[in-house]
């Protein structure tokens, strides 16, 4: 499998299956292209359909989208085990992922990711507060379920994946965090896939004005 990504320091879409594909022990070839440069727009045509990163090529087949990858992975790759067994928690798993997927616009607007960011002061309007709020009660749901495990639902899975780039935003910006909410955020940084991808993103010499806010 080959899985084009963006920079590690911003491309939170990237982040998601490129954590999943590396915590499940995956083995992949990872391709990076840096965001808003003339190599992306050279390249990226050929590689993806949508004209975006992540995309994966697995054999013959492309699949883009970073839930689709996900999905992919799961079904091909990994028995199924990237959600929950038990199907109500499975279908609670998939609808966080969802909502995450296509949702929090405020969220993603005004804390873009940015591994090499410190906090410095709330930053962030009323609608990105309401964006906060729900996601972190989203995360107190989803823990009141999981039984055993430190994960959203238990093991770490899909749904972990896709909320991993809050993790690095709310770190980044300070928010401020619930006891649940910080719990998890622990448990997700100290993942060596998470870290290793932090480091390499604060590493890049790439900058993109817009997420450098």
């Amino acid at each position: 499998m080959r899985l084009v990504i963006g920079n590690k320091n911003y491309s939170s879409w990237s982040l998601r299956p490129w954590l999943l594909m590396r915590q499940f022990g995956l083995p992949f070839e990872e391709r990076l292209l840096p965001l808003d440069t003339p190599e992306f727009r050279e390249r990226i045509p050929a590689l993806s359909p949508s004209g975006r990163v992540p995309v994966l090529h697995d054999g013959g087949r492309v699949i883009w989208d970073s839930l689709a990858i996900c999905e992919y992975v799961n079904e091909v790759h990994l028995g199924g085990r990237g959600w929950p067994a038990d199907p109500g928690r499975r279908a609670l798993a998939r609808s966080a992922a969802a909502e995450m997927h296509s949702g929090f616009a405020a969220l993603r607007a005004q804390l873009p990711m940015n591994c090499r960011r410190q906090p410095s002061g709330r930053c962030w309007d009323a609608a990105a507060e309401a964006d906060i709020r729900r996601v972190q009660a989203l995360w107190a749901d989803l823990r009141r379920e999981a039984g055993e495990g430190s994960f959203l639902l238990g093991d770490f899975g899909i749904v972990d994946a896709m909320f991993a780039p809050v993790v690095i935003r709310f770190r980044s910006y300070g928010v401020p965090l619930s006891a649940t909410a910080a719990a998890w955020c622990e448990t997700m940084a100290a993942l060596p896939a998470m870290q290793a991808w932090i480091e390499a993103g604060v590493r890049e010499p790439w900058r993109v004005g817009a997420d450098e806010r």
